[in-house]
């Protein structure tokens, strides 16, 4: 249907929803589940997002299997079985297309189409969306399923098209694989991501070279098999695992020791520390004092024993003093999980280069120069990170009221309500946004307690007969300024981490130019709030009135509309 019949009172769909990843594959369950005419756009060639994507040796979960996976059909729970305790990426791709399979959700979906505008029609508050391959599709709804980290970046530096062997960023890993055998590697980066690829890289390559700026603090996954007894026993425990994940600050089944961190003797503390470090996940994070994020002696205490271990791993001292971060404390932003990370630099193969001594210059013909020289290489990988949360909405021109542009908003401090709503913004709406419990939760665990309340919120619209949903000013002011103010106590808030919008890759994301991206009052907080919002009647939301008729529209009734 064309924007011209969509003005005359009937879109295209109710409901579009822009991404098929985790979030994107629940909200379109939900929405064919009550009836609702919609669809599902999805950039990437099929379904998946984050797993879609990320095909690099190593990639895997950082979240136990079992509670990373969906808890709203036992079918599912009862059927599925996790291979491993930190499931890897192809058998994670698995399980979402087991579900989209399962309820028949893939028809519902659309594939290889970017988004490239989305436009507030005022006079019939509807949504036009513009498409790469030429369409326009209008609808009253919009749903944001884009992926926290979707919006891979590339380093500022010099060349990059100049290189003559096979170059790629991380999330652009070839899906068919990529032989690695006796070639010789540079990787640049020691985030997550290259943390995870690393050991996988040294054990294929000749040679790898690592070219570190910052390095980041990391802890063993001490990843497992599950076997069938233990998947049965998890399965008869599913209630009580979901509960745990419902009531910790991270979503995780890590709950937070709540002793002081002075009330319990040194020795105490380091015989937690050593159980917690050889334990599978995040305990050593999660399960630790509250202390560490807020107290800069006990941070500082627990980066030493951290930094104590890596020693005890690497074999070299001064290669192990390059990897322990100096600029920020252990837990003060998201930890990642290592297998062997640090013993590959053990390796006659693997060589770090840290370019805060000597600087990387560009990308040559044949490798990488720094100031000490030219590095030759058969293949360079980019480890660097993405334009975390706010950088998928950047890439869409989406404009509402009066024309205005969300990143241009944003560019001046980005400010939402509950994370779900933008004021000027009407009927889009954002599971997993920025300052929602999302952001900084067990991802799946905060997906569902959003999709779930934007799908309340909804059907309250169309009970009512609404056309138009807005977050006042007043209530995206105040939500603001909450979660501006709960980065006041914690250590996180000097970090240079997407945690406060840092990335130097991205103009106006640089160093002194905090964003404030996360809720930091925990998932349960964050839930008693947007429930309690929704008992109210959605206190700080404005609602419009339709036609007489009102109500959400069907597939049937959008089919009628059409003809």
């Amino acid at each position: 249907m064309s924007t011209a019949s969509a003005a005359q009172g009937a879109p295209d769909y109710e409901v579009i929803i822009i991404g098929a990843g985790v979030c994107g594959i629940y909200q379109i369950k939900r929405m064919v589940d009550l009836g609702v005419n919609a669809t599902v756009l999805e950039m990437g060639g099929d379904l998946g997002g984050t797993w879609y994507n990320n095909r690099y040796p190593g990639a895997r979960f950082d979240s136990e299997s079992y509670t990373y996976g969906y808890s709203f059909s036992k079918e599912v729970l009862d059927e599925w079985h996790w291979k491993e305790r930190f499931s890897s990426q192809p058998e994670n791709l698995k399980y979402l297309n087991f579900v989209a399979e399962k309820f028949d959700l893939r028809k519902h979906m659309q594939f290889n189409v970017k988004v490239e505008a989305a436009h507030f029609d005022e006079g019939h508050n509807i949504w036009n969306l513009e498409l790469s391959d030429g369409r326009t599709l209008s609808c009253r709804h919009v749903i944001m399923g884009l992926g926290l980290l979707s919006q891979p970046t590339l380093p500022n530096v010099e060349g990059r098209d100049d290189f003559k062997g096979d170059s790629f960023h991380t999330y652009y890993w070839p899906h068919e694989g990529y032989d690695l055998k006796g070639k010789k590697v540079g990787i640049i980066g020691t985030g997550a991501t290259a943390i995870q690829i690393i050991p996988e890289v040294a054990k294929e390559a000749a040679e790898l070279t690592v070219f570190q700026r910052r390095p980041n603090w990391a802890a063993p996954l001490n990843n497992s098999l599950i076997s069938e007894e233990e998947m049965a026993d998890i399965r008869i425990r599913y209630d009580e695992i979901f509960e745990a994940c419902s009531k910790s600050p991270g979503g995780f089944e890590h709950h937070p020791d709540r002793r002081g961190f002075w009330d319990v003797s040194r020795e105490e503390r380091l015989e937690m520390w050593d159980r917690l470090y050889d334990e599978p996940g995040f305990g050593i994070w999660l399960k630790n004092f509250r202390e560490i994020f807020t107290d800069e002696k006990a941070n500082k205490e627990i980066s030493d024993y951290i930094a104590s271990r890596i020693r005890q791993r690497v074999n070299d001292p001064e290669v192990a003093e390059k990897l322990i971060p100096k600029d920020h404390g252990f837990g003060v932003q998201r930890v990642p999980l290592e297998t062997k990370y640090f013993e590959a630099y053990n390796r006659d193969n693997v060589h770090l280069v840290d370019i805060t001594e000597t600087p990387l210059e560009r990308i040559t013909e044949k490798g990488i120069r720094t100031s000490e020289g030219e590095f030759e290489f058969d293949v360079i990988i980019y480890g660097t990170g993405f334009d975390a949360m706010t950088g998928a909405f950047d890439h869409i021109d989406i404009r509402g009221v009066g024309g205005q542009n969300l990143k241009e908003k944003w560019d001046q401090g980005v400010s939402t309500y509950l994370g779900v709503m933008i004021h000027g913004f009407p009927n889009l709406y954002m599971p997993a946004g920025p300052q929602s419990g999302s952001a900084s939760t067990n991802y799946p665990r905060g997906i569902e307690t959003g999709v779930n309340w934007c799908t309340d919120l909804l059907e309250h619209v169309w009970e009512h007969g609404y056309q138009r949903v807005e977050a006042t000013a007043e209530a995206e002011k105040e939500w603001t300024e909450h979660v501006v103010s709960m980065y006041s106590s914690m250590l996180m808030r000097k970090a240079k981490s997407w945690f406060t919008g840092y990335n130097s890759n991205v103009k106006g994301h640089e160093h002194g130019n905090p964003r404030f991206l996360v809720y930091n009052g925990g998932s349960p907080k964050y839930v008693q709030r947007i429930n309690q919002v929704a008992a109210s009647g959605y206190d700080g939301i404005d609602f419009t009135p339709g036609a007489p008729q009102g109500g959400r529209m069907t597939a049937e009734q959008m089919g009628d509309a059409a003809d």
